[in-house]
């Protein structure tokens, strides 16, 4: 496919765009820590939902959804949807205890709420654990995505890719800050939405698919229609709705999605003006998130079904057969091993049924030329925008470019924070000035972004990625939760979390059981069994381990207060010491109230849209209804969540 002038005029006026503003504020940005990673705590919620919004489009984004369509339906999306439980009590909860807490980064919370030296190792090593391998490890999902897209969309090696996209995103994160970041993300927000909207307008209008009316009505896009998944597939109800709605939303820790908020949401919530803000601009995010952005993902992947079709059931379980049979498997494992001592023959043949086996023969004959282990089900959506017309296609480009750059540029900031203010400044160099930090996190940028390419030159697509994240923080997501209303959970039990889960999602994933991976005897419930292991293990260690003192306690309950029958120990402290307590009208009760009302105005809101573009209209009419009475009632419960209550008794 080839740019035109005007194509390649749009996408150069973009990335100078982006840059100039990381020189613009260059020089505000360096002046120390606190603006280089908060921007002197002075963003307006506007611009910091935006940046939420932006952070989480990102370039593997769509080919993950594309991925999770073509092989589950649209229902199959509930892995990811169910995380909008934990973003509304993010808004109506956590949001303003964050902004209370006054922490430069969710690290450094450690030492705010639990005490000695247990605490202060927490604080080190998940700092290093998230900034470094967990930010690593979501960069790459998204620097593989750029990598697609650069070879099906320009004919561009992978690390052709990687090098042009990272060197730009690398020097405005670098010099620009976390201030240069959000200003960025603005353009970028609205940029990615425009480019979305073209990238499905046009596949819509592929001639293959003929239209809305035509994909809607299609007799083969059926089943792949629902919304919600079909109970005669058991497996399916159980891994896309049961277990994300039951379970996964509170017990994992994912990136943008984290149980009480964390990562680079917390960090835009700590630079919030006010509390008020940090609120407003979580609730704008999880409603452009969730209710927004997912249709226009959603309709190019229902058109790649019909440009590039499935391989019929009978077709794939005959390609399964012949690739597990003795024979086959025997080639498969000498090719893995030594790959020069095998026919070239008969590694395509290998790679033809591999391919038919996952239903890509389609998608294959239309990109032989990209590199086997690099192709999935998460192609499709970089072959659909091959079809977008000269113009448009710049811009569909440069929402790519935006998807990308907001959330690699993000990650960059927020991991450099985790390293410098958390590990560098803490323990290593202590007495390392405000410049020589600015000049570490800028090192440390670099580095990120360079470990980052080089893991997804490994990889081979997004919903492999998602998984391996989603099962490594399992079971953790209730500590987080529970860190802040019950006085009993110390550094231990978090340290007991992270250990367990990581060894359990281990076990599972590359553990044997008569011969076969664990993984393969549970089935759909590893997730479920990797959570009830870790859970029982830190609440026996919460028991088994000395409680965190008490001055720290109450420190840090009059600092946020969080309020709820679980801090009582702590209240009674209060009274013993001078007879007063910390007023107790935490607005706890209203936040939980409002959290269910949040949940379902967006999602009644996703499900209208899905209605309306379906024809259902009085489905869409009902749903919208619900909408409004739902936004009604959270804005007359608002008043009582006592966002900006400072004052103690």
């Amino acid at each position: 496919m080839t740019l035109s002038t005007l194509d390649w005029g749009i996408v150069a006026g973009f990335l100078l765009l982006t840059l100039a503003i990381g020189v613009a504020v260059s020089r505000r940005a360096g002046k120390n820590t606190g603006e280089f990673f908060l921007s002197g705590r002075t963003m307006p919620w506007w611009l910091l939902g935006m940046s939420m919004v932006a952070t989480t489009f990102s370039t593997d984004t769509p080919n993950l959804v594309t991925d999770i369509v073509r092989q589950n339906g649209v229902a199959g999306n509930w892995s990811w949807w169910a995380f909008l439980l934990t973003g509304m009590l993010t808004v109506f909860v956590y949001a303003k205890l964050w902004r209370r807490s006054g922490v430069m980064t969710d690290m450094e919370f450690y030492e705010l709420r639990y005490s000695g030296k247990s605490a202060a190792f927490l604080r080190g090593f998940r700092a290093l654990y998230l900034g470094v391998v967990f930010n690593v490890m979501a960069m790459s999902g998204v620097c593989l995505a750029a990598m697609k897209v650069g070879e099906v969309m320009f004919g561009l090696e992978p690390l052709q890719t990687i090098l042009i996209a990272s060197i730009i995103t690398v020097i405005f994160s670098s010099l620009g800050g976390f201030r240069g970041v959000v200003l960025t993300d603005c353009v970028l927000f609205v940029t990615a939405l425009i480019g979305a909207g073209a990238a499905a307008y046009y596949a819509l209008g592929h001639e293959s698919v003929g239209g809305l009316a035509s994909l809607v009505s299609n007799d083969s896009l059926q089943q792949s229609l629902k919304i919600l998944p079909d109970s005669s597939n058991k497996a399916l109800f159980v891994e896309a709705l049961i277990i994300p709605l039951s379970v996964q939303w509170w017990a994992s820790w994912y990136p943008g999605s984290e149980p009480g908020g964390g990562g680079y949401i917390a960090q835009r919530m700590l630079a919030a003006k006010s509390a008020k803000h940090a609120v407003a601009a979580t609730l704008f995010f999880n409603i452009a998130h969730y209710a927004l952005r997912p249709w226009p993902w959603i309709i190019v992947a229902l058109c790649s079904l019909v440009v590039y079709p499935l391989d019929n059931q009978s077709e794939r379980e005959a390609a399964n057969s012949a690739l597990h049979s003795e024979a086959m498997q025997e080639q498969v494992a000498v090719w893995a091993d030594d790959p020069e001592s095998v026919s070239p023959g008969l590694r395509q043949k290998i790679e033809d049924l591999q391919i038919k086996e996952r239903g890509l023969t389609a998608l294959r004959a239309a990109y032989k030329d990209v590199e086997f282990d690099k192709f999935g089900h998460d192609l499709a959506y970089p072959a659909m925008l091959t079809n977008v017309p000269s113009g448009w296609l710049g811009i569909v480009v440069a929402s790519l470019v935006a998807a990308y750059m907001s959330t690699i540029s993000t990650h960059l900031n927020w991991g450099a924070s985790y390293a410098v203010h958390d590990f560098y400044k803490r323990f290593a160099r202590p007495e390392a000035s405000e410049q020589e930090q600015v000049w570490a996190g800028r090192a440390f940028t670099v580095l990120l972004m360079v470990l980052s390419g080089a893991m997804a030159l490994a990889l081979t697509n997004a919903k492999q990625l998602f998984d391996i994240i989603i099962m490594f923080g399992a079971g953790t997501g209730l500590i987080f939760l529970l860190r802040w209303f019950w006085w009993r959970i110390n550094a231990w039990t978090e340290i007991a979390g992270m250990v367990v889960s990581g060894l359990a999602s281990l076990w599972v994933s590359f553990g044997t059981y008569n011969s076969q991976p664990l993984g393969d005897t549970l089935g759909v419930w590893k997730f479920p069994f990797v959570v009830g292991a870790t859970t029982v293990a830190w609440l026996l260690v919460t028991w088994l381990t000395p409680k965190t003192d008490m001055t720290v306690l109450k420190q840090f309950y009059a600092k946020t207060r969080p309020g709820g029958p679980g801090w009582q120990p702590v209240v009674a402290a209060f009274a013993e010491r001078d007879g007063a307590q910390p007023v107790e009208n935490s607005g706890l009760v209203a936040g939980i109230s409002c959290m269910l009302l949040g949940c379902a105005m967006v999602y009644c809101a996703l499900f209208a849209a899905g209605y309306w573009l379906y024809g259902l209209y009085a489905w869409a009419i009902a749903l919208t209804v619900v909408v409004a009475l739902s936004a009604g009632a959270i804005a007359a419960l608002w008043k009582n969540m006592n966002i900006e209550d400072d004052e103690f008794s």
